[in-house]
């Protein structure tokens, strides 16, 4: 079960929130146009940010006729631009899209390295600039362990350092229980675009167990 399924799909309603929030109206057929709707916003999101500004996630909230736009990235400033001038264009651009009042806040991730969707850019990132994918992924695992992190599992696959016939390599350090719901399991993926075909990347982050909706206190990291 837990290596056939998206790890964050299935524990919808359990511990993890949907990234789009809304009630569609029963009888009109507005679920499809709506579904679409934010799947348009996502891509175009991702087109028009640059990949520098660490977008992990977009989260979007209709409530009537508004749509709120939450962007969860590691580095507001670059999206948020020159006294704020890149956001508005961004919120009005989208706003044109959809036709619809929209607007547009951001969350600040506050460790980047506990992130599954962000490590996974980061090793795509690396793959791509010719960096040995062992050093890269042992590089992340320690990164995230080091912050706290319970437990991670790195997989890329395809043709590691240009290999003529492709394979999975995967590492893991500590604790990730894809079968337990209340386990706070992060999944992301990302590809990586290299000269000899493409790599894909997944990451798996366990940061604890959630009980009667609060997070498991984190133990204190021992100083080396």
């Amino acid at each position: 079960m837990g290596q056939k399924v998206n790890p964050i799909g299935i524990r919808l309603g359990y511990i993890k929130n949907s990234q789009s929030t809304w009630i569609p109206e029963s009888g009109t057929g507005s679920f499809a146009k709506t579904l679409l709707s934010d799947i348009e916003i996502r891509n175009y999101v991702e087109k028009r940010v640059p990949e520098a500004a660490g977008v992990s996630s977009v989260l979007i909230e209709r409530t009537g006729r508004n749509v709120r736009i939450t962007l969860r990235t590691a580095k507001p400033g670059v999206i948020i631009g020159k006294k704020g001038e890149d956001i508005e264009k961004l919120r009005a651009d989208i706003s044109t899209k959809i036709g619809l009042p929209v607007h547009v806040s951001i969350e600040e991730i506050r460790k980047p390295e506990l992130d599954s969707t962000l490590v996974a850019r980061s090793i795509a990132q690396q793959l791509e600039r010719r960096i040995m994918f062992r050093r890269a992924m042992k590089r992340a695992v320690t990164s995230a362990l080091r912050l706290g992190a319970k437990g991670i599992k790195v997989a890329v696959a395809g043709r590691l350092g240009g290999a003529e016939i492709a394979r999975t390599e995967i590492y893991r350090e500590g604790r990730v229980p894809l079968h337990t719901f209340r386990a706070d399991i992060d999944y992301g993926t990302a590809t990586a675009k290299t000269t000899y075909g493409i790599i894909g990347v997944k990451v798996w982050i366990c940061k604890g167990e959630i009980l009667a909706g609060k997070q498991e206190q984190q133990p204190a990291q021992e100083n080396a």
